[in-house]
C-alpha cells in the first residue's frame, strides 16, 4: 500500500529523495543517448545534468549515512501517494528535444515541489538546508531545459535540429502518408466512377468505393510495414508507417466515395468530382510543402496522372 507523504519520518524522506535523483539522473542518461546522434547539442547538456543529479545523490547519502547509518530503505515513486505516473517518453525512438524538454520540465517541477514540502517535514538544520539547495537546483534544471538555446544551442545548431526534426517527420509520417493519400485517391478514382457509369446507381458506385478503399488500404499498410526496418534508413518504426499509410489510403478512397450515399446519381457524381479536385490539389500542396516539389510540377503530375485514371473508369462504365 502506497504511504501518504505526510506519513513520512525524516529517514523515509531522504531515502526517497535518493531514490528521485538516481531515476531521475537515469532517465537523462537516457535522453542524452537518444539525442546523441542528431542532436548532440541538447545531448550534452543533458549529460551535464545526469551529471549534477548524480552529485546531488552522492550528498544526499553522505547526509544519510550521517544521520541514520548504512542501511538505505528502498523506497520508489509509487510507494508515496501524490506522485505522477510519468510517460515513459525516453523509451520512444525516435525522440526529438522538444519532448525531452516538455517531459524535463515535469519532471524537475515535481521533483522541486517535494524538495519544498520535505523540508517543511524536517527539522534537522542540516537537512533543511541540503533540501533547500537541492531545491533550488531542481528549479534551475526546469529553468535551463527552456532556455536551453542560451548556453549550448547557437542559431545555427538550432537551425540544424529544427532540420533534423523536419527531416524524421518527413520520412516517417509524411512520406507514407502521401503515398497512401496518392494511391487512395488515384487508384479508387476508375473503380469508383466505372461502377457509377456502368450501374447509375449511387449504392452500388459507393460498395465498390468503399471495397476498394478499405481493400487499398489494407494492401498498402502491409507493403508498407514490410518495406523496410526503419534501422537503416531512419524511416521510423514499421507498424506506424504501415498504419499511417493504411489509413491514408483508405480516406483517400473514401472522400470521393462517400458523395454516393447521396440517392441522386446526377448529384453524388457532381459531389465526387469536387471532391477528386480538392484531393488532387491536396497532393500537389503537400508534395510541394513537404518534398520541395516545384508547386506546378506537382500538380501536373499529380493531376495529369488522376484526370487519365478518371476518364479511364468513365470510358470502361460507360462501354
Amino acid at each position: 500500500m502506497a504511504k501518504n507523504f505526510k506519513e513520512l519520518t525524516e529517514q523515509e524522506i531522504l531515502a526517497l529523495a535518493i531514490t528521485l535523483e538516481e531515476e531521475d539522473g537515469r532517465i537523462y542518461g537516457e535522453f542524452a543517448q537518444g539525442l546523441m546522434h542528431d542532436y548532440p547539442a541538447t545531448a550534452k547538456m543533458l549529460a551535464e545534468m545526469q551529471a549534477e543529479e548524480s552529485g546531488h545523490r552522492a550528498s544526499l547519502i553522505e547526509l544519510y549515512r550521517t544521520r541514520f547509518g548504512e542501511h538505505i530503505p528502498l523506497i520508489r515513486r509509487h510507494d508515496v501517494k501524490g506522485f505522477v505516473s510519468r510517460p515513459a517518453v525516453w523509451l520512444v525512438r525516435p525522440i526529438g528535444p522538444k519532448a525531452v524538454r516538455n517531459a524535463i520540465e515535469a519532471m524537475e517541477g515535481e521533483t522541486t515541489r517535494f524538495y519544498q514540502l520535505a523540508m517543511a517535514r524536517t527539522t534537522d538544520a542540516s537537512t533543511r538546508k541540503l533540501l533547500g539547495d537541492l531545491a533550488e537546483a531542481e528549479a534551475k534544471h526546469t529553468v535551463s531545459a527552456g532556455t536551453i538555446k542560451q548556453e549550448h544551442l547557437t542559431a545555427d545548431v538550432k537551425e540544424g535540429e529544427e532540420v533534423a526534426q523536419r527531416r524524421a517527420f518527413v520520412l516517417q509520417f509524411v512520406q507514407p502518408g502521401l503515398a497512401g493519400l496518392m494511391d487512395g485517391s488515384v487508384s479508387t478514382l476508375a473503380p469508383v466512377f466505372a461502377a457509377a457509369f456502368a450501374t447509375k446507381s449511387s449504392w452500388d458506385a459507393f460498395l465498390v468505393g468503399l471495397a476498394a478503399s478499405i481493400g487499398a488500404g489494407i494492401s498498402m499498410a502491409f507493403a508498407e510495414a514490410l518495406s523496410d526496418t526503419g534501422e537503416l534508413t531512419g524511416r521510423g518504426s514499421p507498424i506506424i508507417r504501415g498504419l499511417v499509410t493504411g489509413a491514408m489510403t483508405t480516406a483517400g478512397g473514401i472522400g470521393h466515395t462517400l458523395p454516393y450515399l447521396i440517392p441522386n446519381f446526377n448529384t453524388a457524381t457532381e459531389f465526387a468530382v469536387a471532391i477528386v479536385a480538392v484531393e488532387l490539389a491536396a497532393i500537389s500542396w503537400i508534395r510541394h510543402h513537404y518534398m520541395d516539389t516545384p508547386l506546378l510540377r506537382a500538380a501536373l503530375q499529380v493531376v495529369l496522372g488522376g484526370v487519365l485514371v478518371f476518364l479511364t473508369g468513365i470510358l470502361i462504365g460507360k462501354s
